[in-house]
C-alpha cells in the first residue's frame, strides 16, 4: 500500500492515471449508448448494458478516490505517522476483496457473490469507526499531532466511499440478474 511505504512516486502515478480512467469511462458509456441505439435491447440485455454504464461510473469514482488518497500520501510526505498503521491496511484489503468479488459477480452474473460483497460492509464500518475513534483520541490528547492525523482521517473517509461504490456495483449485479432492486436496504441470504 502506498501509504505504508509512503511511496510518493507510485502516489503520483495514481494521480496521473486518473485522466486515462476518465477517458475510458466516457468511451465505455459512448459504446453502451451506441449499443442501445443500434440494437434496442430488451429485458436482461438492456439491464446488462445499463448496469455496465452504472458500474463504469462507480469505477471512475473509485479511481477519483484513489487519486485523493494518493494526494494525502504526498501531502504527508515522510512525516512520522501519528500511530502505527494496523486497521487502515485491513480496511484496504477488505475493500480490494469486495471490488474483485463485485466485478467477478458482474462477469459471472453471480448474485450470491454480489450479496456476499454487501455482507462484508459491516466489517469495514467497524474498522472505520475504530480508526476514527483512535485518531480522535490521539489528536485530542496531543493537538500538535492534528496535522498528521487529519490526512489519515481523510484517507479512511475516502476508503469508506470506495467501499460504498463497490457495494453499489454488487447491488447493480443483483438488479441486472434478478431484476430486483436491493439498494438502500439490508441484504439477507
Amino acid at each position: 500500500m502506498i501509504l505504508e511505504k509512503r511511496d510518493i512516486k507510485k502516489a503520483q502515478q495514481i494521480i496521473n492515471n486518473d485522466k486515462s480512467i476518465d477517458f475510458l469511462e466516457l468511451k465505455i458509456n459512448e459504446d453502451c449508448l451506441r449499443l442501445l441505439a443500434l440494437y434496442q435491447p430488451v429485458a436482461s440485455d438492456l439491464r446488462f448494458i445499463t448496469t455496465a454504464m452504472s458500474i463504469v461510473t462507480d469505477l471512475e469514482r473509485i479511481a477519483d478516490l484513489a487519486s485523493d488518497i494518493a494526494s494525502r500520501v504526498i501531502e504527508m510526505g515522510n512525516e512520522p505517522l501519528i500511530k502505527p498503521l494496523i486497521d487502515i491496511p485491513k480496511m484496504v484489503n477488505i475493500a480490494k476483496d469486495m471490488l474483485h468479488k463485485s466485478l467477478r459477480a458482474y462477469v459471472k452474473r453471480d448474485t450470491r457473490l454480489a450479496k456476499e460483497v454487501s455482507l462484508m460492509r459491516q466489517k469495514t464500518d467497524d474498522l472505520r469507526d475504530l480508526i476514527y475513534n483512535e485518531l480522535e483520541e490521539v489528536m485530542t490528547k496531543n493537538p500538535q499531532r492534528l496535522s498528521r492525523g487529519l490526512p489519515l482521517i481523510l484517507i479512511t473517509h475516502h476508503l469508506d466511499r470506495i467501499i460504498s461504490h463497490t457495494e453499489n456495483i454488487a447491488e447493480d449485479v443483483v438488479y441486472m440478474v434478478d431484476a430486483q432492486v436491493i439498494k438502500h436496504r439490508n441484504i439477507k441470504n
